[in-house]
């Protein structure tokens, strides 16, 4: 079957169509099985995926309304499966002739539909209600949209958004018989429509969108986990094996673009054909009408031809597994070791001189929960780093030299109103039949910048007690208990947790380093900022980037012979002083010297590896002795 690019880019529901047209006259063809398959061969091909628009870059009225387009995405909610026309029949009025369709990947039929057919075939379809990943930073965005070769062009027809109607749609309604019926939600937006992916080029931000839309879009809840999130969120479709996702995995999506003006008149006219097509409409709450069918100009739909589950959204990275890229591999890892010795300095510098804080910032950054024995998640190292300055925003600037080197990350202030106000944990909202988002609902290997020098007098609500409890929880099990109201539900998570504190923090932690700083430069806000602009200017940016993403992703492993050597040195430690080291700090230990190992590209522990873990133990804790000597009201 020969395609263009044009084709199966610009119209790939000509190919679902002229696939199930072939079926007809075979039966026992598996034709949406080898639909799919045929969408992935040609992804596969060299740059293929980078021909594909991206609703994360593309703003929606560059679209082309049934073209292919792409979506990097989390699960925010899953609504109830929907039934939908699979297959159906339609009458030309003139002829009467009849023509067997194909429902799949639509939400609206065609014109002319015989309700009276045995041919029809009612089939189900799952809703993901899907948002951007949170706290993706700009560099991440800027570099997947710089990689796009998808060519698109601004619609000169755009319909900005009308939520009433007027006097002048009144001359449309005398053809409604006509008009398409609609597959199952009744849509309540304007459409979008561009004549072609031509040439052009979009640099425009979905901000930039007709002012009518975003004036719609603030009295819509696009129900972000974070607070001023932007970019779409956007209604998946799922047609197979929808059971094979969850809640909060990260996805890459490719489907089929729906933002259809029928469904927009359809919605307004809440007519009786279309409530036939699925009595469960009636049967929803305005609220839940309202939530699951936004205008589809706001929130279009994504109708899945198949997805990627992201292991990371680095860009810098190739998509595929790291084993399916050796040569990419074995070219990181023999550098590894050197960037981590530029990466530990330029850490040094950051942390005014502490090369021992900036060792552990390191290990912290690379940390990854790999599994999970019962309860307890391994690979997780939240670092709390105490004594740190208060003064010139430091905290601020601390955390934006995190923002510019991982893929995700969000700052959160721990000020008694925002512990006190902000929604941590989601709540499952049974009126809207949806689960509200909450600042936890993060992807897997976010870093959470927790600042506890915002801290201040006062006393925690219930809200604030609640909030603290989740966060405490989330750092000792790496888990989040949403709320359903008459019970909690356990969400595992896998989050980098990093909390700054003057004092010891208040919430657990799986290691204390306490600054000490060796320089005081005297204008503290110009010295950090300079160091920020030196890296930014640097080559050794996007490398200091690959090589976290790589460390976090590496596999690892102890040998026998390592083992009981390591087992051997406990009995050893604990001869002269059993009080000295404890199971706990041993375990602490072994996690050290697995992210000492894998810091310099090491996939298995050497005796060195554990002799430098043990070393830089001894440092901290005896620097954490000396702390609680000099500052006796020191927890």
């Amino acid at each position: 079957m020969m395609t263009s690019t044009h084709d199966w880019i610009n119209n790939p529901l000509g190919v679902v169509e002229g696939m199930f047209a072939a079926s007809q006259n075979n039966p026992n063809s598996a034709w949406e099985g080898l639909a799919i398959e045929f969408f992935k061969d040609k992804l596969k091909e060299k740059d293929a995926h980078t021909w594909v628009p991206s609703l994360n870059n593309v703003p929606l009225h560059y679209l082309k309304p049934n073209s292919l387009v792409k979506f990097r995405c989390l699960i925010q909610d899953m609504f109830d499966p929907e039934f939908y026309m699979g297959v159906y029949e339609t009458i030309d009025p003139s002829t009467k002739a009849k023509v067997l369709c194909c429902g799949k990947y639509k939400d609206v039929t065609d014109c002319g539909v015989d309700f009276n057919s045995r041919k029809t075939v009612t089939a189900e379809r799952q809703t993901f209600y899907c948002v951007p990943i949170p706290g993706e930073n700009t560099w991440v965005k800027e570099i997947y949209a710089s990689s796009s070769q998808a060519r698109v062009v601004p619609s000169t027809s755009y319909v900005p958004s009308r939520q009433k109607r007027s006097y002048e749609e009144d001359d449309d309604t005398e053809d409604m018989e006509t008009q398409p019926q609609k597959q199952r939600e009744p849509h309540t937006g304007p459409h979008s429509t561009t004549e072609q992916h031509g040439n052009g080029d979009c640099k425009r931000q979905e901000t930039e969108a007709p002012s009518s839309q975003s004036a719609s879009a603030s009295h819509l809840d696009l129900n972000f986990p974070l607070p001023g999130e932007k970019g779409p969120s956007c209604l998946v479709k799922v047609y197979e094996n929808w059971d094979s996702f969850k809640l909060n995995d990260t996805l890459e999506v490719y489907g089929i673009l729906s933002v259809s003006p029928a469904l927009s008149a359809l919605a307004d006219e809440k007519d009786t054909s279309s409530s036939l097509l699925d009595p469960t409409e009636c049967m929803e709450t305005a609220e839940e009408q309202r939530v699951h069918s936004p205008p589809a100009s706001l929130v279009p739909r994504l109708h899945m031809i198949y997805a990627t589950s992201l292991t990371h959204n680095n860009p810098l990275l190739p998509s595929a597994t790291l084993e399916d890229n050796s040569a990419f591999l074995s070219s990181t890892m023999n550098e590894m070791a050197s960037i981590r010795a530029e990466l530990l300095k330029y850490f040094t510098d950051v942390l005014l001189g502490d090369a021992l804080a900036a060792e552990y910032l390191i290990l912290h950054l690379i940390s990854n929960v790999y599994a999970r024995r019962d309860v307890l998640p391994m690979g997780r190292f939240t670092l709390n780093l105490s004594g740190c300055p208060t003064v010139a925003s430091y905290t601020e600037h601390l955390y934006q030299m995190i923002q510019q080197l991982v893929p995700s990350s969000y700052y959160l202030g721990m000020s008694l109103q925002n512990m006190n106000q902000m929604r941590l944990v989601p709540k499952k909202d049974y009126v809207a039949n949806r689960l509200v988002s909450g600042v936890l609902q993060l992807a897997r290997n976010t870093s959470l910048f927790l600042d506890e020098t915002q801290l201040e007098q006062g006393q925690l609500d219930t809200t604030g007690v609640r909030n603290v409890t989740a966060l405490g929880n989330l750092i000792s099990w790496q888990k989040v208990d949403y709320d359903f109201n008459y019970h909690q539900m356990e969400f595992p998570c896998n989050i980098n947790v990093f909390i700054i504190s003057e004092g010891r923090s208040l919430l657990p932690s799986d290691c204390q380093v306490h600054l000490q700083s060796q320089v005081t430069p005297p204008h503290l806000e110009e010295y950090l900022s300079s160091i920020r602009m030196h890296l930014q200017a640097s080559s050794q940016l996007n490398k200091f980037r690959v090589y976290l993403s790589v460390a976090r992703l590496l596999d690892y492993s102890i040998s026998d012979e390592v083992t009981k050597a390591v087992e051997d040195d406990f009995v050893d430690m604990r001869k002269d002083d059993p009080q000295s080291i404890s199971a706990e700090d041993l375990h602490r230990m072994l996690v050290v010297a697995r992210l000492l190992s894998l810091s310099l590209g090491q996939t298995s522990l050497a005796r060195d590896s554990w002799q430098r873990a043990k070393h830089i133990e001894m440092l901290r804790r005896s620097r954490m002795e000396q702390h609680k000597y000099v500052n006796g009201n020191e927890p």
